[in-house]
């Protein structure tokens, strides 16, 4: 094994697919020393998807690395990415704009009618218009006659408040940080990959209680 040409192989954790042919390049970053080494097998297919329509599929590192020494005995494989990973295959088809637009436009409506009634209602629940009206009259010495500096100064700092803790606003953001929705979304994406990837080693022969 003195010979032997080391290849790294980095596994991500799960890819997305749109040919039933999947290859290693589409799963792996892949590399060695050697150009024609690496550009072989890079091109080496790991997988045909026949079932029809969305599937996941997760998979084992172990799997490529013999196909791959078998292919060529004199490499040595080093895989420093995941051991089990996800291949995501999705259907080929052409984009569908206007449907697209409209979830959008429906998320973007509900998450703001839902965030207003949630700002009003706490509102209610901590009765902060009574609070002002007791700043008012304690700062002016008499009552309000109606909406003050108090409110609306409020409800300035609360937009600008949301603005700079999301760190986006359009295209536009404060800072080279993700966002907190990012830091979310990556989040869902890991707890979704590692419950594919435990639930795929288990029979469902019996009552899951863990």
């Amino acid at each position: 094994m003195s010979s032997a040409k080391t290849l790294y192989l980095n596994l991500k954790e799960i890819s997305e697919v749109h040919s039933r042919d999947v290859y290693l390049r589409d799963v792996a970053d892949v590399y060695c020393s050697d150009q024609n080494i690496q550009n072989r097998c890079v091109s080496m297919k790991i997988k045909t998807v026949r079932a029809e329509g969305k599937h996941r599929y997760v998979e084992n590192a172990l799997d490529i690395i013999r196909k791959l020494e078998a292919e060529n005995p004199q490499i040595q494989v080093n895989n420093i990415g995941k051991v089990e990973y996800i291949i995501d295959y999705q259907p080929p088809h052409p984009p569908h704009l206007l449907w697209q637009w409209a979830k959008t436009i429906f998320v973007c409506v509900l998450c703001f009618c839902g965030a207003a009634f949630a700002i009003m209602t706490f509102n209610n629940d901590v009765s902060v218009k009574d609070v002002f009206r007791e700043v008012y009259l304690l700062i002016m010495g008499k009552e309000a006659a109606g909406p003050t500096i108090l409110e609306l100064s409020y409800s300035v700092g609360l937009a600008i408040g949301i603005l700079v803790f999301f760190n986006h606003f359009a295209v536009w953001k404060l800072n080279t940080d993700p966002t907190p929705l990012e830091v979310e979304m990556r989040l869902y994406e890991d707890n979704i990959s590692k419950t594919l990837i435990q639930e795929s080693g288990r029979k469902e022969q019996d009552v899951d209680i863990t």
